[in-house]
């Protein structure tokens, strides 16, 4: 068993279980600055190319987010994703072959074929040297995958990674098994985005249930997160009609039937959603009067990608690149599953003391809205003040392409960070099967 926290300043250590004779000379034990390090080549190799070196985010992108069935559900996943890494690329100077590695969160990946973040990395233009792969931590997957390109170039195995996420919800595809057939009677359909992303694979039950608990061990009414709905369909309203999202989105070309059309804003937010028309809308999950959670003040189901370029902080001055931000901390936690929601609030604490910061020092906050009731429950229990929480909306009025969205947090973050002037930043989300991430960032 191996485990491995690099966070900066980092620390590591190594255990290999003991379960014969030979894994009982092979064992180690390595740890910097508190512990010691016993004999074996693979961990000082290890040891000797690690970084203290910061790992720096250079440039940032996402697409727009479709709605479901939406301008982007004919567009293949993987032209998605080679479009937002051709930007990120070419808003940080980085050639294509430059690349050490690609990573990219994906949960819904059944019917897309083999490795599709491998497909696209090479549509993009990067070499076929070059190795690229998908993580899967569901809501969390685009930003785990930043993670493990801090990772990958804290250690010296890569030099530049191109880190991210991206999800097509409406390509999800009913699946049906019938490896060994069915003698008699009818088969029915599973829907793949609700058995595969949105239901808790514990209770068998789906995420919007977990919400309602959160909803009733919190004691969160229904009228707080409808007031939460709404601020967050007017805080992105707000920033659209502003362009906030401009510098931040690269524009998609779909086909249409009149030839390509381009789509460049986000089409899920539902602009003058106000308190009457938000208090109408009957629950989603629970039926009966104690319902709260209804598809207003609930995430979407989208579509959309977003990507990053990280390297070091040396080899960005190297470079002559003006990094963004650098990663300063990261933390992930597990929890009951039932309350999954609530999983940024250990990953937040954890993340915050690995910086050594304080909560009221942080600029900004954007904590994914996977369910205005989790949300709420998420800034009440930390105490943090709602003007600094995704000042511009979130997945309530963005949406939530699950795979994409850890990464489409990091990306609003770091331009909001930009526009607004503030200095440091928190990322999160929370994670189906009970579970939260966090990355802490600093402009330099």
């Amino acid at each position: 068993m191996v485990a491995l926290w690099l966070p900066a300043p980092f620390s590591v250590t190594l255990v290999e279980k003991q379960t014969s004779t030979h894994c009982q000379q092979r064992r180690a034990s390595v740890q910097t600055g508190t512990s010691t390090l016993s004999e074996d080549s693979s961990f000082k190799h290890l040891l000797a190319n690690m970084s203290t070196d910061s790992v720096v985010i250079v440039s940032a992108a996402r697409t727009p987010i479709g709605s479901l069935n939406g301008a982007l559900s004919m567009v293949p996943l993987h032209d998605l994703c080679s479009a937002v890494i051709k930007d990120v690329l070419k808003r940080a100077g980085v050639k294509p072959d430059e690349v050490s590695e690609v990573i990219m969160g994906h949960v819904l990946t059944a019917g897309h074929g083999q490795n599709p973040t491998r497909k696209a990395s090479v549509g993009a233009g990067i070499p076929y040297p070059v190795p690229a792969w998908s993580c899967q931590m569901v809501c969390g997957s685009g930003l785990k995958a930043v993670c493990l390109g801090a990772q990958s170039i804290l250690t010296g195995e890569s030099t530049v990674v191109v880190a991210g996420g991206m999800e097509s919800m409406s390509r999800a595809p009913h699946t049906v098994h019938m490896r060994a057939g069915v003698k008699m009677g009818d088969a029915s359909l599973q829907d793949s985005m609700v058995a595969d992303g949105l239901t808790d694979i514990f209770h068998c039950y789906h995420m919007g249930i977990t919400a309602e608990n959160v909803a009733k061990q919190w004691g969160v009414s229904r009228e707080e997160q409808d007031r939460f709905a709404v601020k967050s369909q007017s805080r992105t309203e707000a920033a659209q009609k502003a362009r906030y999202f401009d510098q931040e989105i690269v524009p998609i070309m779909v086909p249409s039937r009149k030839g390509p059309v381009e789509v460049k804003v986000d089409e899920f937010p539902r602009h003058g959603s106000n308190m009457d028309s938000m208090s109408k809308l009957k629950p989603c999950f629970v039926k009966d009067s104690s319902g709260t959670v209804t598809a207003g003040n609930a995430s979407g189901i989208n579509d959309g990608a977003a990507a990053t370029v990280l390297m070091s902080q040396s080899e960005a001055a190297r470079r002559g690149i003006k990094p963004m931000a650098r990663i300063v901390s990261w933390a992930q936690a597990g929890l009951d599953p039932s309350i999954m929601g609530t999983g940024p609030i250990p990953a937040i604490r954890k993340a915050v003391e690995k910086a050594g910061w304080q909560l009221d020092q942080v600029d900004l906050f954007e904590i994914n809205e996977a369910f205005a009731a989790q949300s709420v429950a998420v800034v009440k229990e930390l105490g943090l003040n709602e003007e600094k929480v995704n000042v511009s909306g979130g997945a309530i009025s963005l949406g939530h392409p699950i795979g994409m969205s850890g990464c489409r947090v990091l990306v609003t973050l770091l331009h909001a960070l930009q526009r607004t002037g503030g200095r440091k930043g928190i990322a999160s989300l929370c994670i189906g099967g009970g579970m939260g991430i966090a990355m802490c960032v600093e402009r330099v």
